[in-house]
């Protein structure tokens, strides 16, 4: 039986049944022929390939592949060494970059962000402390969980010349992630992992082994310790082991592996907080969230309709009363023109920092992170009951303008190099080994318009994803593209999940959203390719 080497097959449309389930992957062994010549074939007596090399052969095996490699490799060098040009430091969210900055100094166990981060740049500065090497490495990073995504694409889907040429300038010369990967921030390290987790997934779902099941399962728990948003990620790897191949001992002990490890991480957190602060929580930022969220429709309660709250409320309460009572006068109280926003969580002037101060007025030596954490239980319990009480508001005040943004994330601190202040803390001068503390790039001012198409595009995305997939479903393709269905799974569960995931108990903002942004983006243009064959009567069944 002769075996064919998918390697071979390229852009010619051949890799229809590469990586299937029913076709093994044999490994490849070089022989000599008669004239002493190298040639390549299968070993058919030797194991399936990985995952890892079954990519590592289609990606470099592949004349064409290649091809997009070499144009990828150089416009990486080109377009990060220009934007470097004008931009020759890194940028800086105020609060967030010198919070993970101040817990990798000191090695902190726990603080307000998750630690994930701060341990990346820890490792980071074993070899330099250069922000410029960490904007260069953050930015490989993207652009190497991407291209891996896009070959896994193009390998189990075999899209046409032009669909992968769509998708590879899309992603390839995105000026976003120059942007993203310039902050120091966990925003570009988590896109990455979450790019790298989704890719795993695509290949235990068609291509399932042990290994790819113990990686993924590895992948989410970092990805987790970098930020909580993975926390519904298992959800997702739960549909791919559901519809992968393999034994049911296999699956389960994938499902059990990654909730494992995330259940002791949540555990060592969780119990370093009650040493702390005497409450057992996972983290602090769920009381804060609860509380932000609920006082953007609590400031539309009349004080007239205000109910009676429980004591223990009742001070946190006055604060937030008074507050809402005395920034009435919009021209003079900016912030409170904003909607569904998270101003009332770090804000120093906000009710809810202001409460968390007056109960350390006797303490002035307490750390940040006690503070937080200490009224973060008590928190909690306000905003849940505020919802409670007043679920029409928290309706028509926060979820719907939440959803609003959902469907078109705004930039926020992305519209602005360094969010627009020129100059860094402290913290930032030590570790980076900055001269000064002032910032400068090479533009009269500090705004970036280059992103502001961006919520018009992902508007636009949902809506055309939307219909695509009703499409795909009405012409049955589910039955006749297993393939692609499996992945149409994994993206309307990732879209569920992270919809109620934001609206309900998250910020949203462009950089949040990127990794679902992308991914779905990427099936959305596969299901208008599918739609486009199907209008002119091509076989769109290939695969």
């Amino acid at each position: 039986m002769s075996v064919e080497n998918p390697i071979q097959r390229d852009s010619n449309i051949g890799l229809e049944n590469a990586g299937s389930n029913t076709e093994p992957q044999y490994d490849i062994i070089h022989k000599k022929d008669n004239t002493g010549k190298k040639t390549t074939v299968f070993n058919p007596n030797e194991p399936l390939l990985s995952p890892s090399k079954i990519l590592f052969n289609y990606v470099f095996r592949s004349p064409a592949n290649k091809v997009y490699v070499w144009i990828a490799l150089s416009a990486i060098i080109v377009q990060l060494s220009i934007f470097k040009y004008y931009y020759p430091y890194a940028s800086f969210i105020n609060g967030d970059s010198y919070s993970y900055l101040d817990t990798a100094y000191h090695n902190f166990s726990i603080n307000i962000y998750p630690i994930g981060y701060s341990m990346f740049l820890r490792l980071l500065s074993i070899f330099t402390r250069s922000d410029i090497a960490l904007v260069i490495v953050q930015y490989i990073l993207i652009q190497t969980s991407i291209l891996a995504f896009l070959f896994t694409l193009f390998y189990f889907y075999n899209p046409e010349k032009l669909t992968k040429l769509i998708l590879f300038c899309f992603m390839l010369f995105n000026p976003i992630f120059l942007y993203l990967a310039n902050y120091v921030s966990s925003d570009a390290f988590f896109l990455s992992l979450s790019l790298i987790w989704f890719t795993q997934l695509l290949w235990i779902v068609n291509n399932p082994t042990k290994k790819i099941i113990v990686i993924n399962a590895i992948t989410l728990f970092i990805t987790f310790t970098v930020r909580y948003n993975a926390l519904f990620y298992p959800i997702i790897a739960l549909v791919a082991l559901y519809k992968g191949g393999g034994s049911k001992v296999l699956k389960i002990g994938g499902i059990l592996l990654g909730f494992l490890l995330i259940g002791i991480f949540m555990l060592y957190t969780g119990n370093k907080y009650y040493k702390l602060t005497g409450h057992w929580q996972f983290t602090p930022f769920t009381g804060w969230q609860t509380a932000n969220n609920a006082l953007y429709a609590y400031r539309y309660v009349d004080s007239s309709k205000r109910k009676e709250l429980p004591k223990r409320f009742q001070e946190v309460d006055n604060i937030v009363r008074t507050y809402f009572d005395t920034t009435r006068d919009l021209k003079k109280h900016p912030q409170e023109q904003l909607i569904a926003s998270t101003v009332y969580m770090w804000a120093p002037d906000s009710p809810l920092s202001i409460y968390m101060e007056n109960q350390f007025k006797k303490d002035t030596i307490v750390g940040m992170v006690k503070k937080w954490a200490t009224v973060a239980p008590l928190l909690e319990d306000y905003g849940k009951l505020l919802i409670k009480e007043y679920p029409k508001e928290y309706l028509k005040f926060y979820l719907i303008p939440n959803t609003l943004k959902y469907y078109a994330p705004p930039v926020e601190f992305l519209g602005q190099y360094s969010t627009g202040i020129d100059s860094v803390s402290y913290i930032a001068q030590v570790w980076f080994d900055y001269k000064g503390n002032k910032l400068k790039t090479r533009f009269k001012d500090y705004k970036v318009n280059t992103l502001n198409f961006f919520p018009v595009l992902i508007g636009t995305m949902n809506i055309v994803l939307l219909f695509t997939l009703i499409s795909f479903l009405i012409l049955k393709g589910h039955k006749h593209h297993p393939r692609l269905n499996h992945g149409m799974l994994l993206i309307i569960t990732l879209w569920i999940v992270n919809f109620l995931f934001s609206v309900l108990a998250s910020p949203i903002a462009l950089r949040f959203q990127l990794f679902p942004i992308l991914v779905s983006f990427s099936f959305a243009v596969f299901l208008l390719e599918f739609l486009i064959k199907s209008a002119i009567g091509l076989d769109v069944y290939k695969v």
